[in-house]
Parts: structure tokens; C-alpha cells; sequence
């Protein structure tokens, strides 16, 4: 760990790509393109947590 440089701006990572993922009723999802509409509104539904 000793080796590693940070980048100037101290962020590491800013430019890393990556996929949401969801766990809903027990299946891992990406997207809910396929969910139907009570599916739908249960996710709108739900309490959204931040990370601050």
C-alpha cells in the first residue's frame, strides 16, 4: 500500500464505471425495465438511504 499514489485531487476511482444493482424480493436486478406496475410502486415506494 505503500506504493500507491494518490491522484492530485485526492478521489480515488472517480472514473470508475459501474452498474447499480438492486436486491428485490430476493433476485439481484440491474434495471427494473421488466418489473410490472406493483412492482414499480413498491420500489418508488421505499425509504432511500444516502451514503452522507
Amino acid at each position: 500500500m505503500a506504493n500507491k499514489v494518490l491522484p492530485k485531487d485526492g478521489k480515488v476511482g472517480e472514473d470508475v464505471k459501474f452498474d447499480r444493482i438492486r436486491r428485490i424480493t430476493g433476485y439481484l436486478v440491474g434495471t427494473t425495465d421488466r418489473f410490472n406496475n406493483a412492482k414499480r410502486a413498491e420500489e418508488k415506494d421505499r425509504v432511500k438511504h444516502s451514503l452522507s
